[in-house]
């Protein structure tokens, strides 16, 4: 029996692809055993749980940005973390190691090479965090999601996604998705979600905006996110609904109940859309190291999304430029068909299947 240790967590934009690829690996050998890696602060501790699979958990070690006392105090905390890795690998006896990047991956890296076991790395985005850098390093296969990620050996497979987002017919599930969360089953819908960070201007900027776009007929389904913000004006009298809420779990039905969605340009935010033929505007976060505006070029270059900068996107714009492309039918279905045909929806098949075969060595 193949046993597999999966390793990645902090944000969706790490746990979605980890889930993703166990999927994946159930359904190419069911009896392949499967352990995530994570750590207590983060969305793993509770999604991985709730997606079945076990969970062992170690403290994260976060690497600062700037020269301060916790970056002085980053090599204790990760040999400290490293010894709690190595106590699970002793304990899984994994085949394979798989990192997804964050946190928990430099250790999880780090003690599987102490073990001499086989390490996958997989980087979402096209520009790689540290944890991946140094992961492509010692690792055996090197995947990745975008082409041209300046990764060792990196070999492009996509971006895992969900079983309920690689297989969804936006058409064909939007009277269901509308009615789940209250929207009109005609009005043109625009999806409004921030992410996990850096949400609060975007929410504030776009729901300012909500009279007009109730005056224009559109409606808004606005997943705000932790961090929320989002304060629309009360809808008029015979206006189409404004549906704020903090968290949505079914991510498909979103995307179904869509004709637009507005969202920043995580990795996994550009591939869901684009996947699904849902035309976007990307706001890139304003923070890290770009690779969120690298994310969303692709898809922007073949005609799929529009990019705004996050200090262009203002109230104004939005109400310069929203309202008459939710309303362009002909415009979206252009953009639509071209973001599909960037993304291969079997990422999830192909990470798994290089998985199974550096366990088999």
């Amino acid at each position: 029996m193949v046993t597999v240790l999966l390793a990645g967590g902090g944000t969706a934009g790490h746990t979605s692809p980890l889930l993703a690829t166990a999927d994946a690996l159930r359904r190419l050998d069911p009896e392949v055993a499967i352990t995530c890696l994570g750590t207590p602060r983060g969305l793993e501790s509770t999604v991985v749980p709730a997606a079945g699979y076990p969970l062992e958990l170690v403290p994260p070690v976060p690497l600062p940005r700037r020269l301060n006392g916790d970056l002085l105090r980053v090599p204790a905390r990760l040999r400290a973390t490293v010894r709690e890795t190595l106590a699970v690998l002793d304990r899984v006896r994994p085949d394979v190691v798989v990192g997804y990047g964050g946190y928990v991956s430099v250790p999880a890296y780090l003690a599987a090479r102490r073990r001499r076991l086989p390490i996958v790395v997989h980087e979402q985005n096209t520009v790689p965090g540290i944890a991946n850098k140094l992961g492509a390093r010692v690792a055996r296969r090197v995947a990745v999601s975008c082409p041209g990620t300046p990764l060792r050996g990196a070999e492009q497979v996509g971006l895992p996604l969900r079983g309920m987002i690689a297989g969804l017919d936006r058409a064909a599930r939007r009277a269901e998705a509308r009615a789940a969360f209250g929207l009109d089953p005609e009005a043109p819908t625009l999806l409004v979600t921030g992410g996990s960070q850096g949400a609060r201007r975007l929410n504030q900027q776009v729901s300012a905006a909500s009279a007009a776009l109730g005056a224009a007929g559109v409606q808004v389904l606005h997943v705000q996110g932790k961090h929320g913000g989002a304060e629309p004006a009360p809808p008029a009298p015979g206006a189409p609904p404004y549906v704020v809420l903090d968290y949505v779990d079914r991510m498909d039905l979103a995307y179904a109940a869509a004709d637009l969605v507005l969202c920043r340009a995580g990795a996994n935010s550009v591939t869901e859309a684009a996947a699904v033929g849902l035309p976007a505007v990307f706001v890139p976060l304003a923070v890290g190291n770009g690779e969120q505006y690298r994310n969303a070029l692709p898809v922007v270059e073949a005609g799929g999304a529009l990019l705004v900068r996050d200090a262009e996107l203002t109230t104004e714009w939005v109400l310069a430029h929203v309202p008459a492309l939710v309303t362009d039918a002909d415009r979206l279905r252009t953009m639509g068909a071209a973001a599909a045909a960037l993304i291969p929806r079997d990422a999830d098949e192909r990470l798994a299947r290089l998985i199974l075969q550096e366990a088999g060595r």
